[in-house]
């Protein structure tokens, strides 16, 4: 009996056993079959781990698609968009690494030949470089009656790169290049057949200048505040985004007499090159919000940023690409700050690096928004001189010594004489607890250092933001740390208390500028 039921026991274990490979097999001749019915994934030939449109997105502007054969098809042009962007994103992976790998899968194999030379050239003479291309303007010439080639130019395509020795940055280089393009469709991919230089037309598109004036105008006499919600500071457009609160707060923050907000977008928070439309639309609520009580607004791109890498740079285009093309008309508006405190970045991320980063997305802010001024908020006025030239006023933040900051603001009005210079961060935290290794301040210290500050803001016409209306009961620890003794006074630098209670400070700051800057009339209207 024991021997029939090992019998029948083991024919059951076989037969299972069978069963279950038969099944993996047809599945795997199932996924196959998909596989080859829908084309390979061509992310995963590049053995990228996030999709392409997360690595290495610049713009691409088709001007022209007339083609007197065969139309141009929607889902064509699609496919063929992407694997040429995908043929300059493997180029550059290719100089980087210095590795062919992927090169075959998007050019021919006459093209490929030349950048297999030059990629040798380069592991020959230890050199690498970090390049991308920054934007694309396409137009068709051919598109064949098969379907299987398509010729088309690409003008004043921007290139920026990066050469290396070792490890050593030799120099940065951008040029503006054009191109005549075929490629072939082999085995459901758009290959590279030629990529040639051409002649770089003259530029005919009439130039739309820049009127900043109104708005640098206001620059001149801006009197404002850093603005974080009290419940949710380093959180603005998150999951307690509220209009009620910001109506509440805003109208607290006009009656203190203040015409300006600043306020800050998280590149991560934010979506990065894929912007949050969520919180897209909160920031035009806060505008409409902001409008209805009379503030302008300062916008700062980039909070809680620091990878300025050149692969990087056109998803940092497209997130404030996007951001600006969606407000730049709103009436709230008043300018864009690129980036908080670029400066404390320098050493750890390479102070050159930094400065191109900054220099390309102002360029960039440009183009894209021709009424609003561009600043930088620098963490010291030492650092103000910093693009200068490339900036429409000049921003810097300061937190040291007050008997010592005329001499710092002097410094910087000698070296930049000719553009507005905003004190955009600045305050005193009236912390005086248990963690402070040293004297601490209390709230009437936070009054006096105001009285003095507002005093000589005035007297030297210097327009100002302060830091910033609440106490908040919780801070971030990406904000300060962890340490409680560098992390408490963080929680102290509003004139209002975290239950909503005024401090000394707010009175101070709500009327001592209200006639010194000549602006009675404001307060005049106020009142019609």
């Amino acid at each position: 009996m024991t021997i029939k039921l090992n019998k029948t026991l083991y024919r059951t274990i076989l037969i299972v056993t069978f069963v279950a490979i038969n099944a993996l097999v047809i599945s795997g001749i199932g996924a196959a079959w998909a596989f080859m019915n829908t084309g390979a994934d061509k992310t995963s030939m590049l053995h990228l781990e996030v999709p392409m449109e997360d690595v290495y997105k610049p713009s691409l502007t088709w001007e022209n698609l007339k083609n007197q054969g065969r139309p141009m098809e929607q889902q064509a042009l699609g496919e063929i968009t992407n694997d040429y962007m995908n043929a300059w994103h493997v180029r550059n992976i290719a100089y980087k690494k210095n590795d062919r790998y992927g090169v075959e899968d998007f050019y021919t194999d006459s093209a490929r030949a030349r950048l297999y030379e030059n990629i040798d050239l380069n592991v020959k003479n230890n050199n690498w470089y970090k390049r991308t291309t920054l934007s694309h303007n396409s137009s068709l010439d051919f598109y064949t009656a098969d379907g299987t080639m398509v010729v088309f130019k690409d003008y004043n395509v921007e290139e920026y790169q990066e050469t290396y020795e070792g490890e050593k940055l030799l120099y940065t280089e951008k040029d503006t290049t054009s191109y005549q393009v075929m490629m072939l469709l082999e085995d459901g991919f758009w290959r590279i057949r030629h990529l040639k230089e051409i002649p770089t037309p003259v530029d005919t598109t009439k130039v739309v200048e820049r009127n900043i004036t109104d708005n640098l105008d206001k620059i001149k006499r801006l009197k404002g505040i850093n603005y974080y919600p009290k419940d949710s500071p380093w959180d603005t457009f998150g999951k307690r985004f509220s209009d009620s609160i910001l109506n509440q707060d805003f109208q607290i923050i006009h009656k203190m007499g203040l015409n300006t907000i600043r306020v800050f977008i998280q590149y991560e928070d934010f979506g990065k090159n894929k912007v949050d439309y969520k919180k897209l639309n909160h920031l035009k609520t806060l505008l409409d919000v902001a409008h209805k009580n009379k503030l302008d607004v300062l916008i700062t791109l980039f909070d809680f940023y620091g990878d300025y890498d050149v692969s990087n740079w056109t998803l940092t285009h497209r997130h404030a690409e996007t951001i600006i093309k969606a407000v730049k008309n709103h009436p709230a508006l008043l300018a864009w700050d690129i980036k908080n405190e670029p400066d404390l970045d320098f050493e750890s991320r390479n102070r050159q690096r930094v400065l191109s980063w900054l220099n390309q997305m102002i360029e960039n802010v440009k183009k894209w928004d021709k009424t609003h001024p561009i600043t930088i908020g620098w963490s010291s006025p030492e650092a103000g001189i910093e693009l200068a030239d490339k900036v429409d006023f000049v921003s810097y933040h300061y937190y040291r010594e007050l008997d010592k900051f005329k001499e710092a603001h002097d410094v910087l009005k000698k070296a930049v004489p000719h553009k507005p210079k905003v004190l955009q961060e600045y305050g005193l935290s009236s912390y005086n607890g248990l963690w402070n290794l040293y004297r601490g301040y209390d709230e009437n210290d936070q009054f006096n250092y105001y009285k003095k500050m507002q005093d000589l803001l005035a007297k030297e016409g210097i327009p100002f933001m302060f830091w910033t209306l609440y106490d908040f009961k919780k801070v971030p620890s990406s904000v300060a740390g962890r340490l409680p003794w560098k992390t408490k006074k963080q929680h102290f630098f509003g004139c209002i208390d975290s239950l909503g209670n005024i401090k000394p400070s707010y009175k101070i700051l709500s009327n001592h500028w209200m006639f010194k800057l000549g602006e009675a009339k404001e307060k005049d209207d106020d009142k019609k």
